[in-house]
């Protein structure tokens, strides 16, 4: 077995930012011009993203009960293999690999290149994306100090800018706060169809919330320090997304937005002129730096673990001389760069999102049925007002799914085969289980 990774922990502020820079990516700057194209009204479409966030807030803090319980690095791999059996986290691991790690890294290079091109219109966008993957990628190698440094600064530039963007468009643009008012018919936008799968462009953009339990393992006091980060890192992202929505609603064109993947830079150029969109644009493009970086970082830890623990998949254990995840980093790498030259960004986006929605609502769930099974079960953490955060987030992932599935029924059965192969590889694939790591069914 591979050595892991001896470097010194990772601390709040880093873990902190891991969080905030996973979430702000792709979602917030692309997923508004699909919005306005089905629900036409600011108000329901500004209260998606305040639902958005108290869900998240709501998972956030049911994964900071059970990794404060369990805390190893890989996220719903390591969580869902305690609490209900391995195959059920192998096939989160699974996932984690096709889709919410690779598939993800390759939407974020897409947008990348997007507003890049915007910019830049020399630019091929998907080969900016490319070079970005591969420059973030090797830098990934070399060392985990230095990328927590790297990571911390430039997710405090992105806030910054983020802020700036705001502040900015109120001062210079010309607001019309009369878009997001209740107007006539809002009420049947809020319980249709159309609202319910335009959840999945938010929960998309509010992921990465669940970031720091990816990386546990290597951090600094991880049952004190893994709930603060999951719950500052929403509270901050939360904020943001409402302030920088409300701006794009009220200071943009919404017949020019709507049905654009690069929202944010033609609402930049709208407020801000030609010029001035054209810097932001660059900013934007910048700001996502971070969010493929954060993604690298905790899906390397992730495909590590279960590197570990499937012989099948012990490739992805592999370290370099200094004890870096080289094995997983390339397999990331390589993954990310075939779907980014053959996805397209909005089948892509369900997909994902479906596939991640059904592991995080399975881990939610899981602090109920740990009380069940295990009330007396040390919990350093947990969760405030229970019941209420699991019932909520579970209740509102069912509700998401269940309109996939009459939507987008092609994404749903792209989902349905990943899990099918996925568990093809584990009932084939012999196992090699931790010592340390025992199963939580024989515990209890």
């Amino acid at each position: 077995m591979e050595p892991e990774n001896k470097s010194p922990g990772i601390s709040l502020a880093a873990a902190t930012a891991i969080v905030v820079a996973s979430m702000v990516g792709t979602g917030v700057f692309t997923s508004l011009g699909f919005q306005i194209a089905s629900i036409p009204s600011g108000f329901p479409v500004l209260l998606l993203w305040g639902i958005g966030g108290v869900v998240a807030l709501c998972g956030a803090l049911c994964y900071a009960e059970l990794v404060s319980m369990m805390p190893r690095s890989g996220g719903e791999y390591h969580l869902l293999g305690r609490v209900y059996h391995p195959l059920a986290g192998f096939l989160a691991g699974w996932v984690s690999i096709t889709a919410g790690f690779s598939a993800t890294v390759a939407l974020m290079a897409m947008a990348f290149g997007a507003y890049a091109h915007g910019v830049w219109p020399v630019i091929d966008e998907k080969y900016a994306g490319c070079a970005i993957i591969v420059i973030l990628a090797l830098l990934r190698l070399g060392g985990a100090q230095f990328i927590a440094k790297f990571h911390v600064s430039i997710t405090i530039v992105k806030v910054l800018l983020i802020a700036a963007f705001i502040l900015g468009a109120w001062f210079v643009g010309h607001a019309n706060w009369d878009v997001l008012k209740p107007q006539v018919g809002d009420q049947a936008k809020v319980f249709s169809l159309d609202f319910a799968n335009n959840l999945f462009y938010v929960m998309f953009a509010y992921s990465g919330w669940n970031s720091a339990a990816y990386v546990a393992g290597e951090m600094h006091h991880p049952k004190r320090n893994v709930p603060l980060a999951l719950g500052l890192g929403t509270l901050i992202v939360a904020a943001l997304y409402l302030s920088l929505n409300a701006v794009f609603l009220t200071c943009g064109d919404w017949s020019a937005m709507i049905g654009k993947k690069e929202v944010g830079l033609v609402a930049a150029q709208q407020i801000f002129g030609e010029r001035g969109g054209a810097i932001m644009g660059a900013l934007i493009a910048f700001g996502l730096l971070s969010t493929v970086n954060a993604l690298l970082w905790s899906g390397a830890s992730t495909m590590r673990v279960i590197g570990q623990d499937v012989r099948l998949l012990g490739w992805l254990n592999r370290s370099t001389k200094n004890g870096e995840p080289l094995g997983a980093v390339i397999t990331l790498t390589v993954f990310a760069l075939a779907i980014l030259f053959t996805g397209s960004f909005d089948a892509l986006l369900k997909y994902i999102q479906a596939l991640l929605e059904l592991c995080a609502a399975l881990v939610v769930f899981g602090v109920i049925w740990m009380r069940i099974r295990q009330p007396h079960r040390e919990r350093p953490f947990k969760v405030p007002f229970y019941p209420l955060p699991p019932l909520i987030f579970v209740g509102t992932s069912a509700w998401m799914l269940w309109s996939l599935v009459k939507m987008q029924p092609k994404e749903t059965l792209y989902g349905a085969a990943t899990l099918v192969i996925g568990a093809v590889i584990y009932l084939v694939s012999p196992k090699r289980v931790p010592t340390e790591q025992t199963d939580i069914a024989s515990e209890a």
